[in-house]
């Protein structure tokens, strides 16, 4: 059913909702992103007077509160999502200058990944159980791929009641 009403808007439909608490509203909302349980989307939008991330809940059918994500003065861009949606990557710049933060949903802490980087930055995504993200960089003069990793002390984001084997090898 969501996905019909989503399909008849974007095919032109006038029925936009201007509740700011909808999914489409008659500001820009771009860049979807969506949780790997399909619960989450994040979006930049500018429907309140400034370009920030959001995120809504496809099963209650509304936006969600982010204490502490958006800074003022500061342009959103390009989010991500981790599988349950605890953890969200983006790009955010003052100045021009893109960084990369991550975005804990448990700790409503906000987290700077590239501080230190002298080159240009686009594009970040976080792995399904927020371990790792991945990200375009022209530090070389050309676009390549880096890879932050989290490390081992990272809560992941998994499921709930799905325990994770320890890491071992077989003797075979």
């Amino acid at each position: 059913m969501l996905g019909s009403a989503l399909i008849l808007v974007g095919c032109g439909s006038n029925n936009v909702s201007v509740t700011s608490n909808a999914l489409n509203s008659r500001y820009n909302d771009e860049q979807p992103a969506i949780s790997g349980d399909g619960r989450w989307l994040t979006m930049v939008s500018n429907r309140y007077g400034r370009r920030e991330i959001l995120l809504f809940d496809l099963q209650q059918g509304s936006l969600v509160d982010l204490p502490g994500l958006n800074r003022e003065g500061a342009i959103a861009d390009s989010p991500s999502i981790s599988r349950t949606g605890r953890y969200l990557v983006y790009l955010s710049s003052i100045q021009g200058r893109p960084d990369i933060f991550l975005y804990d949903r448990a700790t409503r802490q906000n987290k700077l990944m590239t501080q230190g980087y002298r080159s240009w930055l686009r594009n970040p995504r976080i792995s399904p159980d927020g371990r790792y993200i991945i990200f375009e960089t022209a530090k070389r003069g050309q676009w390549d791929i880096e890879v932050i990793d989290l490390g081992p002390t990272i809560e992941l984001d998994q499921p709930d009641g799905l325990i994770r084997p320890p890491d071992t090898k077989s003797d075979l």
